[in-house]
């Protein structure tokens, strides 16, 4: 399998090793901190033992873990990769430091993507030399257990590289989609700051408490978007499929849009729902908590694995 270089080995770079190792290949796992190096092998082999033991990868957590090798050395993280996952912080001016570094050093057909989450790739690619090889790959956390991966080019950003992309991921088991051009947030974050935008103004103007919403998805919208998305919710629910249920209830969904305003969030509005988060979870019981978050993602994986 091909060599695939990861940079940043924090959390999201640490899910995307064993995205790329589970599925064969062999990854270079690159930070500048040692730190983090010295962290990453003991964290991947964690993770990869619980995946075994939940069923979602089939050879030993070892026999993948070892695929991994961490290195403090760019040059020797790059030297034969077809591919780079950036891991960065989320900001312009890592980003930008980071791509003209990768740009200069890789050869001129290794890919190279950024895991951002809303930055476009033409707001740190621009400049290069080889932009036309660049693009976003954005995961979801983690990505060892949910597969989505957001693709999206830049404007410069050569089709057979987008393809390459697309062809590479899903062949390690993800999930992605291609965007057709950019947009700030990508799809995912638009859509998640829509509801996260109605929330919080139906929590600010008294109609319902943080715990309650939360119900309202998890144990409502979320029972179906756990495996359909939100256009074959609706065209499942009503008889004559996407045009029947908007004519039922598109009325009903103009009128909320119009009643909607961007109002952004108050501190009272943040202190109120933060009373209420740590009455329902003690800040002492939140890592446990994150625990059991993992181990139903790690349950579900394996249900759709199956």
């Amino acid at each position: 399998m091909s060599k695939i270089a990861i940079i940043g080995a924090g959390l999201v770079g640490r899910g995307w090793s064993i995205v790329f190792a589970r599925a064969g290949h062999e990854v270079a796992l690159y930070d500048s901190q040692a730190g983090a190096l010295e962290q990453a092998p003991a964290g991947i082999r964690r993770t990869l033992e619980e995946l075994k033991r939940n069923a979602i990868v089939d050879e030993p957590a070892e026999k993948i873990a070892a695929r991994v090798r961490p290195t403090g050395d760019l040059a020797d993280a790059l030297d034969g990769a077809v591919y780079v996952q950036e891991n960065v912080p989320e900001t312009v001016e890592a980003k930008r430091a980071i791509f003209t570094a990768l740009d200069e050093a890789a050869a001129p057909a290794t890919i190279l993507a950024s895991s951002t989450s809303g930055i476009a790739a033409s707001h740190f690619t621009e400049d290069l030399a080889h932009r036309e090889r660049c693009l976003v790959s954005h995961p979801l956390n983690p990505p060892s257990l949910i597969r989505l991966v957001e693709i999206v080019p830049a404007p410069w950003t050569d089709p057979k590289v987008v393809e390459r992309t697309r062809e590479l991921l899903e062949g390690t088991g993800q999930t992605p989609i291609v965007l057709e051009r950019e947009i700030a947030g990508f799809i995912v974050n638009r859509l998640q700051g829509a509801l996260l935008n109605e929330a919080f103004a139906l929590i600010e103007d008294g109609y319902v408490s943080s715990d309650d919403l939360d119900k309202a998805v998890k144990d409502g919208l979320g029972a179906r978007w756990s495996f359909m998305g939100p256009m074959e919710t609706i065209d499942l629910n009503a008889p004559g499929g996407v045009r029947d249920y908007m004519g039922r209830y598109g009325p009903l969904y103009h009128e909320i849009a119009q009643q909607a305003s961007a109002r952004g969030y108050s501190e009272a509005l943040l202190d109120q729902v933060e009373r209420e988060r740590q009455a329902a979870l003690p800040a002492d019981e939140r890592d446990e908590r994150m625990a059991w978050r993992d181990s139903q993602l790690m349950r579900m994986a394996a249900d759709k694995r199956r």
